[in-house]
């Protein structure tokens, strides 16, 4: 399972696409079989940034147990923003707080990334 800890390229390409999933199926319209399909391998690419995110914390977290297990957390809670919003805009209910905290986690999940040992170091100075 080397290839899952070695660098992050696998898992920076599942939330990449699981955020351009998200999107589309979030703008697309609510009533239609294919954003029904989307919302479903959505929620595949769900697992796979979770299982390699796991994995990388597994790996890497003895270095800086804190900023990885906050990293994580964050990663977890934006997923469960994406969710919240395509559920409740499904049952027509508002996802304005839900779209704000998706914003928020994502913007701190993504900060946290770059800055961990592991991460893209152009944030080095922050």
């Amino acid at each position: 399972m080397d290839f899952l800890t070695q660098t992050t390229h696998f898992h920076i390409t599942t939330w990449v696409v699981a955020l351009v999933l998200f999107l589309v199926a979030a703008f697309k319209d609510r009533n239609s079989k294919g954003r029904k399909i989307l919302h479903m391998v959505l929620r595949l690419f769900y697992v796979l940034v979770i299982i390699t995110g796991l994995a990388l914390f597994i790996e890497w977290s003895s270095s800086d147990a804190m900023q990885y297990g906050l990293k994580f957390l964050f990663g977890l809670l934006t997923i469960g923003m994406m969710e919240m919003v395509l559920v409740r805009s499904k049952k027509q209910k508002p996802t304005t707080l839900f779209w704000a905290l998706f914003a928020v986690f994502l913007f701190v999940t993504m900060f946290l990334g770059f800055r961990l040992p592991i991460g893209i170091n152009f944030l080095a100075n922050l």
